[in-house]
């Protein structure tokens, strides 16, 4: 997890922080592709509730 700009190695017994610059510019990189998949997932959803309600015509 990204708390305050560092990031943590988390589980149920403890955390510790990530410090090693190769390993987190690829949370870096991994946190970026994430954040995209989820804005192109919230693109379609918009799209596909739009194509749904103009077949119904407008009507749900």
């Amino acid at each position: 997890m990204r708390l305050d700009g560092q990031w943590w190695l988390v589980s149920g017994a403890s955390s510790i922080r990530a410090t090693d610059p190769a390993f987190t510019s690829m949370l870096d990189g991994f946190a970026q592709a994430m954040t995209a998949a989820d804005q192109a997932v919230a693109v379609l959803r918009v799209r596909q509730n739009q194509s749904l309600a103009s077949r119904a015509g407008g009507k749900r």
